[in-house]
């Protein structure tokens, strides 16, 4: 028991018959009370053969039945194979019984009020187990009316149901076990408003057991909480009955009250006398009634030697059979590898022969750029000609234009005299108060290496620009500064042309 708190309902057997089971319930450790009658049908009943009955009655009145499910399964006739139906020809049986084959939905039926509950059967796949849904109307009670026409209208069945329906599902858990759940109402194809609820569990042991989580009841807007009860208890000791522990009962859909079936251990009848059992010769007082028991014993041997040779040749013969199948086989596959292998060499030849064909293609398009780049470059060079667009050379460098152009030749400065008599003009020097002047310079007066001074001429007074013991040094200094200006100026006349 999960919980002696919640509501639970027991199934244990009844003592009076054996196709009756009756349903105590239980809730807050109260005693276990007698609320059900779980009953079979009865096999000796012609309306019951070949079917599966069950109901859950009054335990009090047996009468008053709450519902009921009827199953009556399809019927087919079960495949052998070649040494299955050798041994039976050999044992001599006729046919096989027709094997039944489970529904996958079933429906209980509820009364007062009447409903048709169906129950279906998901399989279960390696990531998800079996599982069995049902929906149930939230709201099952009539409303009670004095209109003619809604009193046909209930006594009739509707066109079309579109009452809102609440759906649950049994789900397996483990190899007994089972979970009852209330699926939230789908608002997408994959999306549901509120997560499926646990409304029971199933317990499978020495005691079967419905627990009804009832914490969760109040979640469900349901009117008829009696017939979901009763829903839960039956339809899970169905499930029980028909998908997990159904080898547990073998005549479970009343095969076996119409007499016995042909089976595989059943044996043809022989009117031939059977041969006495040879036993075991202990003394030689047998000896003399050897001769009369040799010739029956002799007969049944070649009788059965004669059954036995043609099954022993059909054997030969289909192993024979089977052996040129697998080399027919062997072969085949053989020359299908053969196959394969030279079509996927016809493919690889075929592969390399249009790579080769693209790589060419892609060389001879290059070629063709490369002639058209040339054929439009020496257009344009006949077009435009190429006098004054020497591209290819560069300018050449600063210092070889300064070495190529032409530097003007200035006379040196004559050599300063050791007494110079005062000039005409603001400077010191002739040559410049001469350029000053606007007169053509021309060369000094040739002057003696003895150092006299100019006859006429005087000596001037040192003034504070020449004084010190080498005068000239400043002269000199200034005139090499103009020639090193002279040279800068050419340097960037010749730069900018």
């Amino acid at each position: 028991m999960l919980d002696e708190n919640l509501p639970t309902f027991q199934f244990k057997q009844s003592s009076e018959n054996p196709l009756s089971s009756i349903v105590y319930f239980s809730q807050n450790g109260s005693e276990p009370a007698p609320e059900y009658v779980f009953k079979r049908a009865d096999p000796s009943n012609p309306a019951a053969r070949r079917k599966y009955a069950v109901a859950l009655t009054d335990p009090f009145a047996p009468d008053v039945v709450y519902a009921e499910v009827v199953v009556e399964p399809e019927w087919s006739q079960p495949t052998l194979s070649a040494a299955e139906v050798r041994a039976q020809q050999q044992n001599g049986a006729t046919s096989l019984a027709p094997q039944p084959m489970i529904p996958d939905n079933f429906t209980i039926y509820l009364y007062n009020p009447d409903q048709a509950v169906s129950v279906k059967y998901n399989p279960g796949s390696l990531t998800k187990s079996d599982s069995w849904e049902f929906e149930m109307l939230t709201q099952s009670f009539k409303m009670p009316s004095n209109s003619q026409l809604d009193r046909q209208t209930q006594n009739g069945s509707p066109v079309a149901d579109f009452r809102p329906r609440i759906m649950f599902r049994w789900k397996k858990e483990g190899r007994k076990d089972m979970s009852c759940f209330n699926i939230g109402k789908s608002v997408g194809k994959h999306k549901s408003k509120e997560p499926d609820i646990t409304v029971a569990l199933f317990k499978q042991g020495r005691a079967t057991a419905v627990t009804v989580y009832e914490p969760n009841l109040q979640r469900i807007d349901m009117e008829d909480r009696k017939g979901l009860d009763i829903v839960l208890v039956l339809g899970a000791e169905v499930i029980r009955d028909l998908y997990l522990a159904s080898d547990k009962r073998p005549d479970l859909f009343n095969v076996g009250a119409s007499g016995p079936l042909p089976t595989l251990t059943s044996k043809r009848k022989n009117s031939r006398p059977s041969p006495p059992p040879a036993g075991p010769t202990m003394a030689g007082a047998l000896g003399p009634s050897a001769p009369q028991a040799g010739p029956v014993m002799s007969t049944a041997n070649l009788a059965a030697s004669s059954s036995a040779r043609p099954g022993a040749a059909a054997i030969d013969a289909e192993t024979e059979r089977l052996k040129a199948m697998v080399e027919r086989e062997e072969k085949e596959q053989q020359a299908a590898k053969q196959r394969e292998d030279r079509e996927r060499e016809r493919r690889d030849l075929e592969e390399q022969k249009r790579i080769k064909l693209m790589l060419e293609e892609e060389e001879k398009q290059k070629r063709r750029r490369e002639a058209e780049i040339a054929k439009e470059t020496e257009r344009l060079r006949k077009l435009y000609g190429t006098e004054g667009q020497d591209l290819g050379t560069g300018r050449p460098p600063a210092q070889q234009q300064q070495q190529q152009k032409p530097h003007p030749n200035f006379a040196p400065p004559p050599k300063r005299p050791t007494s110079v008599g005062p000039g005409t003009g603001p400077f010191h020097s002739a040559t410049l108060n001469n350029l000053f002047a606007g007169r053509p310079s021309g060369p000094p007066p040739q002057q003696g290496q003895s150092g006299s001074s100019r006859p006429g001429r005087t000596k001037p007074s040192q003034g504070p620009y020449l004084s010190g013991a080498n005068p000239a040094a400043a002269v000199s200094g200034f005139f090499s500064g103009l020639r090193k200006d002279d040279k800068k100026l050419d340097k960037k006349r010749s730069m900018q042309w």
